[in-house]
């Protein structure tokens, strides 16, 4: 495994839409173990791969210690209620700002046999989901801020 090098803001990498896997190959699969390494590496609970530099649709997260969540070509397809709290992003370190997003989150994807999954999420967890696949769409943490970007 690698540590990757995390794009940081500025970068125009970040703006762009990724593009979905084709195929589950050796690369993607590296891809995945690679960025959960560099996620834990920098202390972070998500990490979507346009912020390693790579424009596919795949993120991990992980919120609890020791269960990793792995997403090929991940969508929401299902979300409800309302949480306001404080986000921050590994691309962009010392930046804080209150988000407003979904209480509960239902994301499908892919995992990295090729299966369909289903993962459900409230709070942090759903914070996540939406934080990275917002990624996925050239979004930042701070398009959807409530008041002032902290530093």
């Amino acid at each position: 495994m690698a540590i990757l090098q995390i794009v940081k803001e500025g970068d125009p990498t970040l703006r762009k839409i990724s593009r979905p896997v084709e195929e589950i190959t050796p690369r993607i699969l590296r891809l995945l173990d690679d960025m959960a390494d560099t996620m834990r590496h920098a202390n972070g609970c998500g990490l979507a791969a346009v912020q390693v530099g790579v424009l596919r649709r795949v993120v991990v997260i992980e919120v609890a210690e020791g269960e990793l969540i792995e997403l090929i070509n991940p969508r929401i397809v299902a979300y409800s209620g309302k949480q306001h709290e404080q986000e921050g992003c590994l691309s962009l370190p010392g930046k804080w700002g209150t988000t407003r997003r979904p209480r509960h989150v239902t994301v499908r994807a892919l995992n990295r046999n090729g299966e369909e999954v289903e993962y459900r999420g409230s709070d942090l967890l759903a914070r996540a989901f939406c934080h990275e696949l917002d990624h996925l769409d050239g979004k930042l943490f701070t398009d959807v801020v409530v008041g002032e970007v902290e530093s």
